[in-house]
């Protein structure tokens, strides 16, 4: 089982910057690969990255690559994302997730989900 909790969101001006973390309770977080989603108000929750458990494999979703980048510290369980020269269109619920496998943009394919953390970019 594997608890994880978003934090780092918040409100920010559009060009400006934003980094999120995720942190994973249990021991097991270097065995997961890990995803960002994001779902903005009454649309689909959306792949933005996704890194493997050792942190050699990313994927971004064409809408975010060359703003933001995702890593981890397997270390402190975390896996953060940096965002940067943030849109309005970038305003959504931020979620993190967990799943034993490949890196992939399936949302379905993942196990665990945080609770989410708003990010909200203001023009």
């Amino acid at each position: 089982q594997v608890q994880l909790v978003e934090s780092g969101g918040g409100l920010v001006q559009a060009g400006g910057s934003l980094r999120l973390s995720c942190t994973a309770s249990g021991r097991a977080f270097s065995t997961y690969a890990m995803g960002w989603f994001r779902q903005a108000p009454g649309k689909e929750r959306e792949f933005v990255a996704a890194i493997s458990w050792s942190g050699g494999s990313t994927n971004y979703a064409d809408s975010v690559k060359g703003r933001f980048t995702i890593s981890r510290d397997n270390a402190k369980n975390t896996v953060y994302l940096q965002m940067n020269s943030l849109k309005s269109e970038d305003t959504a619920v931020y979620y993190c997730a967990a799943r034993r496998g490949p890196v992939t943009g399936a949302k379905g394919r993942y196990d665990y989900w945080g609770q989410g953390t708003q990010v909200t970019v203001s023009s």
